[in-house]
């Protein structure tokens, strides 16, 4: 059974954010929605006559946006900083990837299915802890077929392969640039379906059963002041044992050896990134509010040099020929017709 912190939809989400209001969507205690329709689908960008849909935007804003919304109980101001930052990030790329594709169009070139299976997998990997059902779930939230994700992420590649194709001139990568930058990314290549984390846990509901007049923002406000001792040096365990609601809080909390893939991929990804014996939180899911001090992480093997040498070989020729890849990315992006919708 999966540990319930996980965050909202990004699709109703996405809309809040930009003004549309969804209906019945959880949302932070400290701001309730408003009813109001629900856009089906919009325009985000054309670029030469083609379209780039909100969708689309909003399906690779998901895990972020996951991520942002259990870390910002609050939202406010730096959730927004991040959320935006992400979202014209992520249109910007769509944005270059209709540009890009119209000149590989031209060269009548392919990319292999197969390549295209390979990296929905290692997507659904990194960004859902292999959770197939979590990933088509979110298609389903973001009304995008498997289809459609297949062509989005062909097209993905077809940026990749054409930017290498267009500095293929590029200087070879030396043995100590391969070695640093093998060393830079082990850690990500690594197999996280066999990471395995210790940690400390409270648990405060959003709705305290045995106190009938709790709200979300008071059950929040005790999220943060739990924290505030804590940060204080008061003792993890006994706090856990007054406070925590959930069937480890008499152990102060502590649940040991847990694989990455029984904990939700936004709870993963928070607290295997967090160091070891860091409080994090308040963070939230529409259970309620936790927090948590990973204990001990054990994180799965990475493959050798050997087995990833060329994407490695890639990553670096990609870094050497970043300035020059800017400077032609701009000048296709004036002479392209390009009309931002958000």
């Amino acid at each position: 059974m999966k540990h319930s912190i996980f965050a909202l939809s990004l699709t109703a989400a996405f809309c809040q954010v930009t003004t549309l209001q969804a209906q019945e969507t959880p949302v932070s205690p400290a701001s309730q929605p408003s009813s109001g329709p629900i856009e089906v689908n919009g325009i985000a960008a054309k670029v030469n006559g083609r379209v780039v849909t909100k969708n689309e935007v909003s399906f690779m804003l998901a895990p972020i946006y996951s991520q942002l919304a259990a870390q910002f109980p609050r939202r406010g101001v730096e959730f927004e900083r991040q959320f935006n930052e992400a979202k014209a990030k992520i249109l910007q790329e769509l944005v270059d990837r209709q540009i890009i594709l119209d000149e590989f169009k031209q060269l009548g070139a392919s990319i292999r299915p197969n390549l295209i299976d390979e990296e929905i997998k290692r997507q659904m990997r990194e960004l859902y802890n292999g959770d197939e059902t979590r990933f088509r779930e979110e298609l389903k939230r973001s009304r995008l077929t498997m289809e459609g994700y297949r062509e989005m992420t062909r097209e993905k590649m077809v940026v990749q392969a054409m930017r290498a194709q267009q500095f293929s001139d590029a200087p070879p990568p030396l043995p100590n640039e391969i070695q640093r930058e093998y060393n830079e990314v082990k850690p990500t290549l690594r197999d996280t379906a066999k990471d395995v984390i210790s940690f400390q846990k409270i648990f405060i509901p959003r709705i305290d059963s045995e106190n009938p007049v709790s709200t979300p923002e008071s059950q929040l406000a005790l999220a943060e002041d739990i924290a505030s001792q804590l940060q204080k040096g008061k003792d993890f365990a006994e706090l856990a044992k007054t406070y925590s609601k959930d069937a480890f809080a008499e152990q102060g909390g502590l649940q040991e050896n847990v694989p990455r893939t029984d904990l939700s991929p936004e709870f993963a990804a928070i607290i295997f990134d967090a160091d070891e014996g860091k409080l994090v939180g308040p963070l939230e899911d529409p259970q309620g509010f936790t927090l948590v001090k990973p204990v001990k992480k054990v994180l799965g093997p990475s493959p050798s040099l050997e087995k990833v040498r060329s994407m490695i070989e890639e990553r670096v020729r990609r870094k050497k020929t970043s300035v020059q890849y800017d400077k032609w990315i701009e000048s296709r992006r004036k002479r392209a017709m390009i009309d931002l919708k958000m």
